[in-house]
């Protein structure tokens, strides 16, 4: 597994701090449930390496990791405890240089230049901001960033629902920590329902999956022509010619041959399609990841499901 390439794709990491490690599974399986299936569990309290140890042997679905590690010590428990990456709020030379030697990925806390700095010397590619919103939010990392190109950042600490896409709309922004969903009290009070829909909200607003048009399939140009223009007729949408389709306004393409999908396709545009493709493939989902495309730098561009629905082949783009 590469772990950092599972952390962006999950896209929001749930940072825990448990005082009863006993509860860590319940509190795993909503997170699971909700469509969250990682925990960053800190070393904030007593319980968090035994929490630590439980979460990696009861949940195998998790991926569990350790925050709040200042030491080697702390490190060296977590990582004996199962625990595949490590979370540290600073840049602490000790810590980083063990992770480093040892392979394990290691998110050491950057707020400045010259925590970027040793960090780039040190061949990391993603480190975390914390306290985010305190430290000056997105605003700051988008003027940070530049300087930094090898960087991506993972900010954590006043991120919730209503600010989370102001960050993770930021393509250097590798995902999102945060606590919303995991607070002492829902945890203490086993409020687990409310931790899976907490989760689930967050996923939706992550994912931002809307229809972006209808693709209709049509026997030639004549005919995919003919439809448009009743389309724009009657719904006063602009008519616009393609080379393989025509667009009645944004959201109504009449393909000129005969395309994927029984009647034809729809397309969706999400926020970011790797970390979609991810969450839908939780789901059962599966994509015809042979015929998908993908832009200049690697990144997926469109892909479609492998699937039908009511005859219409449906496909993603960002």
């Amino acid at each position: 597994m590469d772990i950092l390439k599972t952390i962006h794709d999950i896209g929001i990491v749930p940072v825990v701090a448990i005082d009863d490690a006993k509860q860590i599974v319940d509190l795993c399986k909503a997170l699971e449930k909700g469509g969250l299936p990682a925990a960053e569990i800190t070393f904030r309290t007593a319980a968090g390496r035994e929490a630590i140890a439980i979460a990696a042997k009861e949940c195998p679905n998790i991926l569990v990791g350790a925050g709040t590690v200042i030491t080697v010590e702390q490190c060296k428990a977590a990582i004996e405890s199962g625990a595949k990456f490590i979370v540290s709020p600073g840049y602490f030379d000790d810590v980083v240089n063990y992770c480093v030697e040892n392979s394990i990925p290691v998110l050491p806390g950057c707020t400045n230049a010259s925590d970027c700095m040793k960090a780039v010397n040190a061949g990391l590619k993603i480190v975390k901001f914390f306290p985010a919103e305190a430290c000056g939010g997105v605003s700051f990392i988008k003027n940070l960033a530049p300087v930094f190109g090898q960087l991506n950042f993972m900010p954590t600490g006043g991120v919730n629902t209503k600010n989370m896409m102001d960050y993770l709309g930021y393509d250097r922004i590798h995902a999102c920590g945060g606590t919303w969903m995991v607070k002492k009290d829902l945890i203490n009070d086993a409020k687990w329902d409310e931790i899976e829909s907490i989760c689930a909200d967050a996923v939706k607003n992550m994912l931002g999956l809307k229809i972006k048009h209808v693709g209709i399939n049509c026997e030639n140009e004549e005919e995919a022509s003919k439809i448009a223009k009743q389309f724009c007729t009657i719904l006063g949408f602009d008519y616009k010619a393609g080379n393989s389709s025509i667009f009645a306004g944004t959201a109504i393409e009449c393909n000129k041959t005969i395309g994927r999908g029984k009647n034809g396709h729809i397309g969706m545009a999400c926020n970011d399609l790797d970390r979609t493709v991810y969450h839908l493939g939780r789901m059962g989902v599966e994509f015809d990841m042979e015929n998908a495309k993908y832009d200049d730098n690697g990144k997926l561009k469109t892909v479609y499901f492998k699937d039908e629905f009511g005859g219409f082949a449906i496909h993603l783009m960002k």
